[in-house]
C-alpha cells in the first residue's frame, strides 16, 4: 500500500496537483530568477555608465591600460590559465580547437610572427555588454586586447601584443585582433 501512495505523491507533484508546498518553492525559484536578472540590468547599466565616462574624460591610451587590466578578472573567472594548459607550446592545436570549437577564422601568418584572430560573430561575445540597450563603447574592446594578450601569452609560452583591428563597436561586421609575436 505504500508504494501505491508513494507514486501517487511523485504523479502528483510532477503534475503540479500538490499542495505540499511546491507551488511556493516555485515561487521563490522565480522571484530568485527576477533578482537575478535585476542584478544583472543593474550591473550592466553600472558598467555602461563607467564606459561611457571612461570614453568622454580619458585620453585613449589612458582608457586602454585601464581596460586592458580589467581582463584579468574575466580571465581568470573563466580559469583560461587552467583551460589553456593543453594547449600550451602548441599554438596550432590551440588555433585548430578556436576555429572548431569557437568558429573563429584564424590567419597565422608564422614568418611575420602575426596571427590574425577574427571572432566570426556578428555581435559582441563580452559577457558585460547589455545586449537589449546596446552599448556603444569602442573602449570596451580594450579589455579584449587585453583578454587576447593574456590567452596567446599562455599558449605560445612569452608576451604578445593585441590590437583591436575590427570591431562591432566601432561598426565592423566583426571583431578581429591583431596578435603580434
Amino acid at each position: 500500500m505504500k508504494t501505491v501512495r508513494r507514486d501517487f505523491l511523485k504523479s502528483a507533484c510532477v503534475s503540479g496537483a500538490c499542495i505540499c508546498g511546491f507551488p511556493a518553492i516555485l515561487k521563490a525559484s522565480n522571484q530568485e530568477q527576477d533578482q537575478n536578472e535585476s542584478d544583472t540590468h543593474f550591473m550592466q547599466e553600472w558598467i555602461s555608465t563607467l564606459l561611457l565616462n571612461l570614453d568622454q574624460n580619458c585620453d585613449e591610451s589612458g582608457a586602454r591600460e585601464i581596460m586592458k587590466k580589467c581582463a584579468t578578472a574575466h580571465y581568470k573567472r573563466l580559469s583560461m590559465d587552467e583551460f589553456l594548459k593543453p594547449y600550451e607550446g602548441n599554438l596550432e592545436s590551440f588555433i585548430q580547437f578556436i576555429e572548431k570549437e569557437w568558429g573563429w577564422k584564424i590567419n597565422y601568418q608564422k614568418e611575420n610572427k602575426v596571427i590574425l584572430a577574427d571572432e566570426n560573430k556578428n555581435y559582441c561575445v563580452c559577457p558585460l555588454v547589455n545586449k537589449k540597450n546596446g552599448v556603444k563603447s569602442s573602449i570596451l574592446c580594450y579589455c579584449s586586447e587585453g583578454f587576447a594578450e593574456k590567452m596567446f601569452s599562455k599558449v605560445i609560452g612569452q608576451t604578445v601584443k593585441a590590437e583591436v583591428v575590427s570591431s562591432i563597436h566601432l561598426g565592423d561586421k566583426t571583431c578581429i585582433y591583431k596578435i603580434l609575436i
